[in-house]
């Protein structure tokens, strides 16, 4: 139950637990910015830990951040409106208003999901599943939580396979996708069968751990011990995020 690593840098080295803190620590920090020059110097600092990610292939980490972000389209088609009263008018067509407070407003929530996202990805491409799982357990997280994490990693993909033999099925049965009501209750089949297979393969799977001794808990166990090295690299993050958290102040002054 591992999640393909695809990074190798310095960030890899580091204990699995100063990993699990840096990423909550970074995403809180990002989230309550509400200043461009404070949200910059963040984005900044998640392009430095993808590098320090070092990523084995940077297009596809880069195409991987780009559909993660795909949402911040829908932002920008609502959000730039939505100020009409009050709000200062940049162009207008019939009731569609387009407002400066609203384009800020979109910047500032689209700088700051790149930055969450750049910097999760950063953590989690050095990083298994098993390690940040075992990493949450040791600094407190709920035992129940982490064990659906990593069985949801682990079986995702697998329901994401049955997904596309159902749709290749349909294919060589001729189904073609349209906007005709037939095709519409196909893909409600689907939905229905995957759902069904779903539970399914959920019983068997239990049934299979149950044989195997499960217990109703999981195991997890971290091999590494934080070293002097890693309590540095994280003193090192914690002023980084300090200083950021203190350039989202002095904007304000």
């Amino acid at each position: 139950m591992r999640l393909q690593k695809t990074g190798t840098g310095p960030l890899a080295s580091l204990d699995a637990r100063i990993k699990l803190v840096i990423l909550i620590v970074w995403s809180v920090v990002l989230a309550l910015l509400d200043a461009y020059p404070a949200v910059l110097c963040g984005l900044a600092g998640s392009l430095v830990l993808s590098i320090l990610a070092a990523p084995a292939n940077p297009f596809a980490y880069l195409k991987t951040l780009l559909v993660i972000n795909l949402f911040l389209v829908f932002i920008w088609l609502v959000l730039p409106f939505s100020f009409s009263m009050p709000g200062e008018a940049l162009w207008s067509f019939g009731p569609f208003v387009l407002t400066k407070e609203g384009v800020l407003l979109s910047g500032l929530l689209s700088l700051k999901a790149l930055g969450i996202s750049a910097g999760a990805m950063a953590v989690t491409s050095v990083s298994s599943v098993f390690e940040l799982m075992a990493a949450a357990r040791s600094l407190g997280a709920p035992e129940k939580l982490t064990a659906m994490l990593v069985l949801m990693t682990r079986y995702v993909r697998v329901i994401g396979d049955e997904r596309e033999r159902l749709s290749w099925a349909m294919k060589i049965r001729g189904f073609k996708a349209t906007s005709s009501l037939h095709c519409l209750k196909s893909y409600a089949n689907l939905a229905g069968i995957l759902l069904i297979r779903g539970l399914d393969r959920g019983e068997r799977v239990h049934a299979a751990m149950l044989c195997r001794g499960y217990k109703g808990r999981f195991y997890f166990r971290l091999e590494e011990k934080a070293a002097r090295g890693d309590l540095l690299a994280l003193i090192g993050f914690l002023i980084l995020a300090g200083l950021v958290v203190f350039v989202n102040v002095l904007a304000h002054n």
